[in-house]
């Protein structure tokens, strides 16, 4: 495993994700509210995405330069998307939802993990 991520490239791009995902969750974009009513997230809870959405794209950035934090926010965000992919099961949201946006995004979050990480 390394410290730093080697490339880099895969990370920015990674934060990148994240940082217009947060921005889409400022006032949820309409297939963010689908989504989030889908697997029964309660609304009162939806002012929190962005929040974590813009702490994950500020760890991987800042993880370019602070040994193990990109890895530890790779890491995280693979929690993130096992959890949404879990809610999206135990709703039986079996749609666009889950195989394009939340499998999708723990795929590169992966990838990212193995390819700048341990690989």
């Amino acid at each position: 495993m390394t410290s730093l991520p080697d490339p880099q490239w895969p990370v920015i791009v990674l934060a990148v994700i994240q940082f217009g995902d947060a921005l889409m969750c400022l006032k949820p974009l309409r297939f963010i509210e689908e989504c989030f009513t889908a697997v029964n997230w309660p609304r009162r809870f939806w002012w929190m995405m962005a929040p974590i959405k813009f702490a994950a794209a500020l760890g991987l950035i800042a993880g370019l330069w602070i040994p193990y934090l990109g890895a530890l926010t790779c890491a995280a965000l693979v929690a993130y998307f096992v959890c949404a992919i879990a809610a999206h099961i135990l709703a039986r949201d079996f749609g666009r939802n889950l195989f394009l946006n939340a499998t999708g995004m723990l795929v590169i979050c992966i990838a990212v993990g193995l390819y700048c990480f341990l690989i």
